[in-house]
């Protein structure tokens, strides 16, 4: 079974506002509510690509309750925690204005929360896939990943981490099997910027050294580069298509990548799955659909 850990769930609103001004009243010309979090969105677009998984978490409040129910009626099973303190986080996506949101600070998450999702955790064994990904309230260390992976360590689990800086950096020790940096955030971690593909390899490179197995780099319209545990190196500029909406495109190329390998144990085959549904994601206005992303996957290139 696939598990996925989002500690920080939100409700995305996404709103276009055509001519948008500051300091006047603007009204919007279209609204989409979905929920967030990088690890509903992972458990979301396995779902689209034919792949059961549980969503687990923390939600709180009227909006803790609508994500909920908005992840199940998408067919994604939910074993979230509730907390009795603040809502879950609302965070608005201005899509007319590009990378432009708005994000939620969300509920503070105690230790007695923590030590409950632990215990769900405790009942993984070997074969399962745990994906940990996105921010974490601040109420919480930033060794949190580090310290599920050491609780876990030495029972086959495939874990996969989605994360910046330090909440990346504590994990490298225990191996985890994929860790899916932006080529930004692996620049942030370096202090160097990162703008070509062959820029980044020798940067996933030292995150190997470091411990994790696979490094898998997207680069937006840049594509994305795989440097593999057995020493291959993928690179694929973005497949043609028209931007509609960058939320989740990197969320939805982990799951396809984890859809490719679980399917043909192929680190190619996994790239090459992986920038299709990240970038069929990017072309729709919602995440991607197991058609969109076949139909991207023809027009995948390897450089």
């Amino acid at each position: 079974m696939i598990y996925t850990v989002t500690f920080n769930p939100s409700l995305d609103y996404i709103v276009s506002v055509p001519d948008f001004k500051l300091g006047l009243t603007n009204r919007t010309d279209s609204e989409l509510i979905l929920p967030g979090g990088k690890g509903i969105n992972v458990s979301i677009v396995l779902k689209n690509l034919g792949m059961e998984s549980t969503a687990l978490g923390f939600i709180a409040g009227f909006t803790g309750d609508e994500i909920n129910r908005k992840i199940e009626s998408m067919g994604v099973k939910a074993d979230f925690i509730k907390t009795s303190q603040g809502i879950s986080r609302i965070n608005l996506k201005l899509k007319s204005i590009d990378g432009t949101e708005i994000n939620g600070r969300g509920p503070d998450t105690g230790q007695e929360q923590v030590e409950l999702l632990l215990q769900k955790l405790d009942r993984l064994h070997e074969g399962d896939v745990l994906v940990l990904a996105g921010s974490i309230p601040a109420s919480l260390p930033d060794g949190i990943y580090r310290d599920i992976m050491k609780r876990l360590e030495g029972r086959g689990i495939m874990i996969v981490v989605d994360a910046t800086k330090d909440l990346l950096l504590n994990v490298l020790e225990y191996h985890p099997f994929l860790v899916k940096p932006n080529n930004h955030e692996l620049g942030e971690i370096f202090d160097v910027i990162l703008g070509t593909r062959e820029e980044v390899i020798p940067y996933a490179r030292k995150l190997q050294e470091k411990g994790a197995r696979n490094v898998l780099v997207s680069m937006a319209g840049e594509g994305a580069v795989l440097v593999a545990e057995d020493g291959a190196v993928y690179k694929a500029p973005a497949p043609e298509g028209e931007l509609k909406n960058a939320v989740g495109a990197g969320d939805s190329m982990v799951a396809g990548f984890l859809a490719g390998w679980l399917y043909k144990k192929d680190y190619k085959h996994a790239f090459c799955m992986g920038v299709a549904t990240g970038s069929a994601s990017a072309f729709s206005e919602n995440l991607a659909t197991k058609e969109e992303a076949e139909k991207v996957y023809q027009q995948v290139i390897l450089a």
